[in-house]
């Protein structure tokens, strides 16, 4: 976390500012796409969405990534001492732990939600028992908690031109979309974690289920029944970026291009995957370079567009102008478009 996002954040707290820094370096070395597009944001909005995904990412990483020789329970038991550390933190807006004192200073100053956050843990703790998903709407209810809420969390900190409760299913449509995207794209990842997140139904539709499945992941064979599930689960996520896609126009001007930028790279996983074929059972699709490049440029060339009419509309205030989202400043978003660079990750994760 750079100072100048902090300061203009009114972070002082040297315990909080390097809370926040660590978050940030957590949301930098997992979740590439969402910290390109947190470069789009206001300076001052740059934190929380740092330690609101800073801390998904720690979550999940415990369930999928658990420390070599800590034994089977060893997940179970990190997740219960983080949700039952996250519960107290949100309770008392503090902790002792750096990533749950960010994200609780985070829940306080945006009033999101508690609920999100304890929906959220409920997801992650079923993650340890729970390895496949019958029908798809089984598999909606598990995203609600792991994804769904991702994408309400962030809509305070975003803003709204129009009443939250009217942004909020856009909100959450997204990050679904961006979650159902991972899941066709790490099929194969997954399938070795011991997980298929590709509904049973929609498998069984064509004649697929998890033998069939491990055994092309295990030859590097390719099945034309495996090709056409993956191609319909591909068709039903772009369904949910659909359903997503309205919400951009009701977020603050200045926070648009950020979830655009996003929404973006994040489809465009799904455009590779088609690309090669729908090869994910054998090897990871990447967005090219180029493409990233192009997105990223687009969205620094939005930011400044974006704030330099936010600039004007609070010179000369409209009846109809958008109210600002929270904590929002004329100089701070100015001092922001400055700050952004469009660097493109080496690969979209």
């Amino acid at each position: 976390m750079t100072d100048r996002e902090l300061d203009a954040a009114g972070i002082d707290d040297p315990a909080l500012r390097a809370a926040y820094r660590h978050c940030r370096a957590l949301n930098a070395q997992h979740g590439r796409t969402y910290f390109l597009a947190t470069r789009l944001l206001p300076i001052e909005r740059r934190p929380a969405v740092h330690a609101l995904y800073g801390f998904a990412r720690w979550a999940d990483d415990i369930v999928d990534c658990p420390a070599p020789g800590d034994g089977a329970a060893r997940p179970g038991t990190a997740l219960a001492e983080l949700r039952e550390n996250l519960e107290r933190g949100l309770r008392q807006e503090h902790s002792e732990e750096p990533v749950v004192r960010a994200v609780a200073d985070t829940a306080r100053r945006y009033a999101i939600e508690h609920t999100h956050f304890h929906d959220f843990m409920t997801a992650m703790c079923s993650d340890l028992v729970v390895t496949d998903y019958p029908t798809y709407a089984d598999l909606r209810r598990y995203t609600h908690g792991s994804a769904a809420v991702i994408g309400l969390q962030m809509l305070p900190v975003l803003g709204t031109v129009v009443p939250r409760a009217q942004a909020a299913p856009h909100a959450a449509a997204l990050g679904v979309a961006f979650q159902l995207t991972n899941f066709l794209r790490d099929v194969g990842e997954d399938l070795d974690r011991g997980r298929v997140y590709l509904p049973a139904d929609l498998l069984a539709g064509h004649g697929v289920d998890r033998e069939l499945l491990r055994w092309s992941r295990d030859t590097g064979r390719r099945d034309r029944r495996v090709t056409a599930a993956l191609r319909e689960f591909e068709a039903l996520t772009r369904g949910v970026y659909r359903e997503a896609a309205p919400g951009i126009a009701m977020l603050d001007p200045v926070s648009r291009p950020c979830i655009r930028t996003a929404y973006v790279l994040y489809g465009g996983i799904l455009d590779a995957v088609a690309r090669d074929g729908y090869a994910v059972l054998h090897r990871r699709a990447v967005v090219p370079r180029r493409r990233r490049a192009a997105v990223a440029a687009d969205g620094l060339a939005r930011v400044v567009a974006a704030r330099l009419r936010h600039r004007g509309a609070s010179r000369h205030p409209g009846p109809g102008a958008p109210a600002a989202g929270p904590a929002t400043a004329p100089d701070a978003s100015t001092a922001g478009a400055a700050g952004v660079r469009p660097t493109v990750p080496e690969e979209v994760a």
